[in-house]
């Protein structure tokens, strides 16, 4: 699916990202954990064409993502959750969906992403910005579904969000996984990503340091010390 091998990234002078390698299956839901400034962001930001590639390659279904133009990537078949939603606070919750489209979702499509989220449907014609977080981080996802990607990468989707409603975007992301949807995820709260998640790789000083199952994770109190300050 994707395959991000030796992937190399400045900000100016500053080398951020020093040989990433990374990857996820077709129908894998990958965690991508670490501690502040260690380059998470960056590196989804890197898959996406934001960043520009200094080293290395990232390979989507077999193309090379350095050669195709950022603004056509999400039509390669990869959807973008940014952190803060990164939604048009001003565009109905309706322009926000069609936002990247040339038209109109199938009619499947549409109840699908209204199913996942009924609220949504409810809301139409509301400005986006009137919505509260967690509905914010929901028409974030369904912008997402309704381009009908094959990976969606999410960078921290339960950030800022009230605790009785991250279970709720926990559920979708697990609904989004189900019908194999592959998942790149980006989370500070590591029991989030322990749930979703089959495999784990934990990046430290712009580097991956550490890789393994999120079962095996569970159990390795030194690890997750070590790298992410817990011990559960």
């Amino acid at each position: 699916m994707i395959e991000l091998n030796n992937v190399s990234a400045h900000h100016g002078k500053v080398h951020v990202l020093q040989g990433v390698s990374l990857s996820v299956k077709k129908g894998e839901a990958v965690a991508l954990l670490g501690r502040n400034g260690v380059g998470k962001t960056t590196t989804l930001k890197t898959i996406m064409g934001l960043v520009a590639i200094t080293g290395g390659e990232i390979v989507f279904n077999g193309n090379d993502l350095s050669k195709i133009p950022p603004h056509r990537i999400s039509a390669a078949g990869i959807g973008y959750v940014p952190q803060g939603r990164g939604i048009f606070p001003n565009l109905s919750v309706e322009e926000n969906l069609m936002i990247g489209l040339t038209k109109a979702p199938p009619s499947h499509v549409e109840d699908y992403v209204f199913e996942r989220f009924p609220k949504l449907k409810e809301r139409l014609d509301q400005p986006g910005g009137t919505l509260s977080g967690g509905e914010q981080q929901m028409l974030a996802i369904a912008r997402c579904l309704v381009m009908q990607p094959k990976l969606i990468i999410l960078d921290e989707p339960t950030e800022g969000i009230m605790p009785i409603l991250v279970q709720d975007i926990r559920r979708e992301i697990a609904t989004v996984i189900e019908a194999g949807v592959s998942v790149l995820l980006v989370e500070q709260n590591i029991k989030t990503a322990l749930r979703l998640c089959t495999n784990i790789f934990i990046m430290e000083k712009g580097n991956i340091a550490h890789q393994s199952t999120a079962e095996d994770l569970k159990n390795d109190r030194e690890t997750l010390h070590r790298y992410l300050g817990v011990t559960a």
